[in-house]
């Protein structure tokens, strides 16, 4: 086997100019669908975690006056971040199924046509 070959192959194929091929649009449209999903999961995901860790300092007299009054907000704001973190991954199968149902015609169309040209 001719590495040198192989290796010049390769650096050609990066430096050659690129189509917009079907399949680099069939991953674009996939991405497209995702991304809602995604962004909405991972940024509730945060805030949540935030939340629920504002709540356990809380409780535990990391902030706050250290009081039971605080400590009670504290295991509240805690179980509402707990909460929220629970129902994110719900949340998130919703919203993708929703941008898969919206970009399924497209996606299906243009696969049928890679896969009838090759």
């Amino acid at each position: 086997m001719n590495t040198d070959k192989i290796y010049a192959e390769a650096l050609a194929n990066e430096y050659a100019p690129k189509d917009t091929s079907k399949v680099l649009a069939l991953k674009k449209l996939d991405r497209k669908a995702k991304r809602p999903a995604n962004v909405f999961a991972y940024t509730f995901g945060i805030i949540t975690s935030l939340i629920a860790g504002t709540g356990m300092c809380l409780s535990m007299d990391v902030i706050g006056g250290g009081t039971a009054g605080f400590m009670v907000l504290g295991i509240m704001i805690g179980i509402l971040g707990l909460a929220g973190m629970g129902i994110n991954y719900f949340i998130y199968k919703k919203l993708l199924e929703k941008g898969k149902q919206q970009y399924a015609f497209e996606i299906i169309e243009l696969a049928k046509q890679i896969s009838d040209n090759e």
